[in-house]
């Protein structure tokens, strides 16, 4: 059986052998990718027996274990069903992909990228180690980079993919940050031992919480970070079916459902996360009815349904605050009806961001103002788009209806919270909840009578309309039939997956199952059905009269709007880093090396005062012979000179003496190894030097201001004055105890004789690894310099 280890890696070797045979296939590559998810479906599949049982995988593969940096996993009841949906809806994905893409498409890339995409998706939901699951956090966020700018010569495209981009990975690191808090709580980077060990009362637990909930929030495109899932469907309809409806905005909500048992005790958790998820779901539903667009639609109906299991989760953690079994149930049942509404969410927008890629396809637009009467065109896209919009407006017979029940029953006992100063509003949480609701049965009727019903608005039809192939309508029409299947044996999915993930949630209560009641199509004539009645009639009367009030939902003006803001952001930030940027970029080299120096000056001379690390004491020190001040004063002399010469030749051979005096003073102080080293070096260097001069343009003085002499010669002068008080300090070891004892054990550690060769090749192998790479690179310069066929004085003399 394959451990979750082998599930998550799986993905990227096969992303790896891809290249290899995508030229040695003659059919789409996209069935070979197939494979992938299929087989790691059946996989995670043959676990649901045992998991539902109870029995839960833990695997460990030693990484950096001197830093707790393990490559951890934990395969239970939460992770099985985030691991079926990324897998099942991802085979589902690349079946429709095959047909719905082009075989002038970089198809390679495409499939890449799903499959780093997948394996990076597997690795959140399976890894148990902050740091990995950080690392896998944000693969996320780098393949869906890519995804959504596959189509890169769109200027849409890429705007998006930058926009999902900056917005996610800012939240990742805010995520990342309360990482690093909880380790310092608990001293683990086991999210399952934060659950038993982090101190609930330390100081930094509530910014932990906060920062958690922005990485959350941010991927998962929650109120006011939701802005950029809808420039993210610029992304081919595979894509958007895949990341935006099933995965990659799921991967939020499963860092609350992860660290519910951790943050959930706290009553800011069950506040923040209720008020944003009520908030994206109103403004989500709102703005969704105002889109002319059905993919852009879809975006906006997404931000809502997500901000709808947010705020189920809120709810569902003050059940870890209750005394009794009966409160604990009320509040508990909210977050089976979170992971209940996750799954059917992934089934309906799976299947309707299918529907609306075929319509694309086949009719080419997706303007709801130029679409209609494809009813008797497309029966079975109509079909697919009848229950998934009806399953979405949450009614039956379609799963939809399940859950949106239990929501309303999750909502109307909010009203029973006790948080802080507001209990007095919780009595809103069930209106914005049904106003909501309202509004996404209106953009549910909308997808499906403006695009199927009535008369074709279709302007120009250069193609005939018809139905799509059968193979682009494999993967929808199977989505639909699970909504249907998932209404009529809802228990199946509760029992086997829902009751095992809820199990992880609340792991300090060990009967929580038991205490779940089961999911029934027909709850009686309660508060809950009669809010649906409320919904579908009100409903139906405001979409009839739709265009009279629908303009009431654009009076804010878009200059006011968070896009607007994010783009106003980013205007400034560009237009201030070139003005900052233009301010010390001059092109003058001897800025630079003045801003260096300066720095050098002002950090390294402000410690030394700041610590008073300056001391030293040469009364130990060895005499200093007649031939050595020879050599420093010859050092000394063509240091002076170098500023003052007038060819570039007399620098090079100025700049050799210092070299050769310093391999001089290695002889005498008995470094042979140095002295090689610093010979050899000084001489390549000198070389180099004298063959780039070669082609460079004659030697001109540049005009610099009056006073520039003084102020460099002070500049050199304090410069040398710190190296010279930090080389004297070192010997006084006042603030650092010294290393050379460790590199003394040179032998003992890494079975060098010489001490020199044992730190060069053994101690700093890495630095020297990357130094010699570094030389590498300068070598290739100059090799390419040197082919340029440049005359002297630098005049081409010929085209190339």
């Amino acid at each position: 059986m394959f451990t979750a280890n082998t599930i998550i890696l799986i993905p990227f070797l096969a992303a790896m052998i891809l290249p290899f045979l995508y030229k040695r296939i003659s059919f789409q590559i996209g069935w070979i990718v197939l494979f992938v998810p299929a087989v790691l479906f059946i996989v995670l599949g043959s676990y649901i027996p045992s998991i539902a049982g109870g029995s839960t995988y833990y695997h460990t593969f030693y990484w950096i274990p001197s830093l707790s940096i393990d490559f951890t996993t934990y395969l239970d009841g939460l992770g099985l069903i985030f691991g079926l949906l990324i897998t099942g809806i991802g085979g589902l994905v690349i079946l429709y992909s095959i047909y719905y893409l082009s075989s002038e498409e970089s198809l390679l890339h495409f499939y890449m990228y799903v499959l780093m995409f997948m394996g990076s998706m597997l690795g959140v939901v399976f890894t148990d180690n902050l740091l990995v699951f950080y690392v896998f956090w944000e693969l996320t966020s780098i393949s869906s980079f890519l995804l959504i700018a596959f189509w890169f010569h769109r200027k849409r495209s890429r705007y998006g993919a930058q926009k999902a981009m900056l917005i996610t990975v800012s939240g990742g690191l805010a995520m990342l940050v309360s990482f690093i808090m909880m380790y310092m709580m608990a001293g683990t980077m086991s999210i399952r031992e934060l659950i038993k060990t982090i101190d609930v009362n330390h100081e930094l637990f509530i910014p932990a919480l906060i920062l958690l909930l922005i990485g959350a929030f941010t991927k998962s495109a929650q109120f006011p970070f939701h802005i950029w899932l809808p420039d993210a469907m610029e992304a081919p309809t595979p894509v958007s079916a895949y990341l935006h409806s099933a995965t990659m905005v799921k991967a939020g909500i499963y860092l609350v459902a992860r660290f519910t048992p951790v943050f959930g005790v706290e009553e800011i958790w069950t506040l923040l996360i209720t008020g944003v998820g009520l908030a994206t779901l109103l403004w989500g539903s709102i703005t969704a009815v105002r889109q002319t667009d059905l993919k852009a639609l879809l975006a906006y109906s997404t931000v809502s349904q997500l901000g709808l299991i947010m705020s189920l989760f809120g709810i569902g953690a003050a059940a870890l605050r209750m005394g009794s079994s009966t409160e604990t149930a009320i509040y508990a049942q909210a977050i089976f009806a979170a992971l209940f509404h996750l799954i059917n969410h992934s089934t309906f927008k799976g299947a309707l961001f299918m529907v609306v890629g075929i319509i694309d396809h086949e009719v080419g637009t997706r303007d709801i103002r130029k679409l209609g009467g494809l009813m008797s065109i497309m029966p079975i896209s109509f079909t697919v788009a009848l229950i998934g919009a009806f399953s979405m407006a949450g009614l039956p017979p379609f799963n939809g209806f399940l859950s949106k029940e239990m929501f309303f029953t999750a909502v109307l006992d909010a009203r029973n919270l006790q948080l802080f100063s507001l209990s007095e509003w919780s009595g809103l949480v069930p209106v914005i909840a049904w106003i909501a609701s309202i509004f996404t049965f209106i953009y549910s009727m909308i997808i499906v009578f403006q695009t199927f019903f009535g008369r074709s608005r279709l302007e120009n039809e250069e193609f005939p309309v018809r139905e799509a192939p059968f193979g682009m309508l494999v993967s929808p029409l199977i989505l639909s039939i699970c909504i249907l299947g998932i209404f009529f044996f809802p228990n199946i999915v509760g029992d086997y997956l829902l009751r095992p993930a809820l199990a992880e949630i609340y792991p300090t209560i060990p009967e929580i199952s038991g205490l779940m009641k089961p999911i029934t199509i027909w709850h009686g004539f309660n508060a809950e059905l009669f809010m649906t009645f409320g919904v579908v009639v009100l409903g139906i009367v405001l979409y009839k009269y739709l265009s009279r009030w629908k303009g009431l939902l654009y009076l804010l003006p878009s200059a006011l709007s968070f896009d607007a803001l994010y783009n106003k952001t980013l205007e400034w930030a560009e237009s201030a880093s070139i003005r900052v940027t233009g301010s010390y970029m001059t092109g003058k080299l001897w800025h630079y090396v003045t801003y260096i120096y300066l720095f050098f000056i002002v950090m390294i001379g402000g410690a030394l005062l700041m610590t008073g690390a300056f001391s030293f004491d040469t009364s130990g020190n060895a005499e200093i012979r007649s031939y050595e001040w020879l050599i420093v004063f010859v050092m000394m002399a063509a240091g002076l000179a170098l500023p003052l010469a007038k060819y570039r030749v007399t620098a090079v051979l100025l700049n050799g003496v210092l070299g050769y005096g310093i391999a001089l003073l290695f002889v005498i102080f008995r470094a042979p190894d140095l002295a090689l080293t610093q010979i050899a070096v000084e001489t390549v260097t000198t070389a180099l030097f004298l063959v780039c001069f070669y082609f460079l343009p004659a030697w001109e003085k540049e005009k610099r201001p009056a006073g520039t002499k003084l102020f460099n010669v002070i500049i050199s002068i304090s410069v040398g004055a710190i190296f010279i008080m930090v080389a004297l300090s070192v010997q006084s070891e006042r603030l650092f105890q010294t290393i050379s004892g460790y590199y003394e054990k040179a032998y003992e550690l890494a079975g060098g004789k010489n001490i020199v060769n044992a730190i060069i090749g053994d101690f700093r192998a890495f630095d020297t690894m990357l130094e010699v790479v570094v030389l590498f690179i300068a070598g290739i310069g100059v090799y390419s310099l040197t082919k340029l066929k440049a005359g002297r004085g630098g005049e081409n003399i010929g085209d190339q």
